[in-house]
């Protein structure tokens, strides 16, 4: 083999090296980005799955206006909407909400929802106890499905605030989902 092969060869295993980098980092990135969020309190991520800690009371004195907005990534054929835009809670009370999601495609879609409250602090206040943002939502082609969120709201939520938003943004996964599987092979 000739140097110039030589020196060709080793850069196409270098590249296909970055590729495979830049496939894993994609599809971690998300994770990340979510465990950075619940960390510091940006970007109005709350904590995820609650068990142990609903609270015992309801707070029956008020009531707190929970709006449900989402949005799509451009370019991904899917539509995505709660089944009711906004419910009134009271604190401490668990309600169950859904959104239906269409994969309008004509093929099967990986999708994954990456979700944010507002007013940002309010997020602590916002407990989800069942979420499809959970786990990644897999549609074949035309299928359409209802997904749930659980959710109570603190009861120790201030009460200057009377609106929380839950806001959804649904992101296409499959190509970075396919990628990483061909750069662990």
């Amino acid at each position: 083999m000739t140097e110039l092969a030589q020196k060709n060869k080793k850069l196409v295993v270098k590249l296909l090296g970055c590729v495979a980098f830049m496939s894993l980092f994609v599809v971690a990135l998300v994770p990340l980005y979510n465990t950075f969020c619940e960390i510091t309190g940006l970007n109005g991520k709350g904590t995820g799955i609650v068990t142990d800690d609903r609270p015992s009371t309801i707070d029956t004195d008020r009531l707190v206006t929970v709006q449900f907005i989402t949005q799509v990534n451009p370019g991904m054929p899917w539509s995505f909407e709660p089944l009711e835009s906004q419910i009134k809670v009271y604190p401490g009370e668990i309600k169950k909400v859904m959104f239906r999601a269409t994969n309008m495609g004509a093929k099967e879609i990986t999708g994954q929802a990456i979700p944010s409250v507002t007013p940002g602090l309010t997020a602590t206040y916002f407990k989800k106890t069942e979420c499809f943002c959970f786990n990644q939502q897999v549609l074949k082609a035309g299928e359409s499905v209802d997904m749930p969120v659980a959710f109570f709201v603190d009861p120790e939520l201030p009460k200057e605030y009377g609106t929380i938003t839950l806001s959804y943004s649904l992101f296409n996964v499959t190509q970075a989902i396919e990628q990483a599987e061909l750069a662990s092979k």
